[in-house]
């Protein structure tokens, strides 16, 4: 079975190959006598820029540097490079219609988002890459709804997670939020999906049974002190935001489980796989004119941050509204913004 590798930091002969994705042909070796690092062989047979070789020597610093990835981002990560280096005369997708398919998907999360707070929708699930406003949208939907309760000075009836969970902090989380119209949010809560103690509570939670029944079956000290029972009936609903991508996970057992889950709720892939689309996104939330308002920028300034970010576009850290955020400080502080931005927004070996 072929394997597939993202080089996280590397680079051929001098040029840098941070961020690309190959077929390993050899697996990782380091470098013999005192030399620091090491190499991975790939198949470059369907890039350009490798004079013609079916294969090449990747050097990384160690095998940290390396990352194996599923099929699917090979393919993908594939076809965009070829596309931009060598059109063929299939039409392809303008930027203009890409930012519309883009917004399309938002709209799709504003909506949904909406239907969950207003009880319509029981639960959803939100993927997609981190920082491309996928919490945000969710929130400011929620917020509309308890809008009220903001003004009347009541407790909102939902609540935004974030981070690491255990089994036992989602089931009183769960039971916090269980009256009918309340809605608990797990941003970035990917933990409790490689816990199965948590993943069975989330399954219960998540159930399409017109009773939805959730119990801890073992002695818990901590529940007794907080007044949470061993059993209760949860009535309220759940969003989950997460960058992982249902799709693309390899481990069986965990397919199994992620397949449980999509069949109990509204599943919703922002479908924004490839370096271009996350670009053209960060495009479209700085064109809105908000995003950047604090800074005052020029809308000559604004098109150079994104010019720039186009140009480093492989090299980022990541590409993301963050991002943007972290080069408009720079460009703020410093007329030498760009030399900052190197240093600090980009893999080690671009950064010159």
């Amino acid at each position: 079975m072929k394997k597939y590798i993202k080089i996280e930091t590397g680079s051929y002969r001098g040029n840098d190959m941070s961020g690309r994705v190959f077929p390993i042909l050899k697996d990782y070796q380091k470098f013999s006598g005192d030399k620091e690092g090491g190499f991975v062989t790939v198949d470059c047979s369907e890039f350009d820029g490798f004079e013609g070789l079916d294969k090449a020597r990747i050097n990384v610093p160690d095998i940290a540097s390396l990352t194996i990835v599923p099929e699917g981002q090979y393919v993908t990560h594939r076809d965009e490079l070829n596309s931009n280096v060598a059109p063929t005369t299939e039409q392809k997708e303008t930027d203009a219609e890409a930012i519309d398919r883009i917004a399309a998907r938002f709209s799709i999360l504003d909506e949904m988002a909406d239907a969950v707070a207003t009880s319509k929708v029981r639960a959803m699930i939100v993927s997609g890459p981190p920082g491309i406003g996928k919490s945000y949208g969710v929130e400011k939907a929620l917020e509309r709804q308890n809008m009220f309760q903001d003004i009347a000075g009541e407790k909102r009836k939902f609540e935004m997670v974030k981070g690491a969970m255990s089994a036992i902090g989602l089931y009183q989380k769960l039971f916090k939020f269980s009256n009918r119209g309340h809605i608990l949010v797990l941003d970035d809560c990917d933990s409790i999906l490689f816990d199965d103690v948590a993943l069975n509570i989330l399954k219960a939670a998540l159930d399409s049974s017109k009773k939805r029944y959730i119990s801890w079956n073992t002695e818990s000290r901590v529940l007794a002190n907080e007044g949470v029972p061993d059993r209760f009936e949860f009535q309220g609903s759940v969003i989950m935001i997460t960058n992982i991508k249902f799709d693309y996970v390899r481990s069986k057992k965990l397919q199994d489980h992620l397949q449980a889950i999509m069949s109990r709720c509204h599943y919703l892939d922002l479908t924004m796989d490839t370096i271009r689309d996350r670009m053209l996104r960060c495009k479209q939330v700085l064109e809105d004119g908000e995003m950047l308002k604090d800074h005052m920028f020029s809308k000559e300034k604004e098109q150079e941050l994104i010019d720039f970010m186009w140009e480093h576009k492989e090299s980022l850290n990541e590409i993301s509204l963050r991002m943007i955020t972290k080069i408009a400080d720079l460009a703020k502080m410093s007329d030498d913004w760009k030399k900052l931005a190197r240093v600090t927004c980009m893999k080690r070996s671009s950064a010159i």
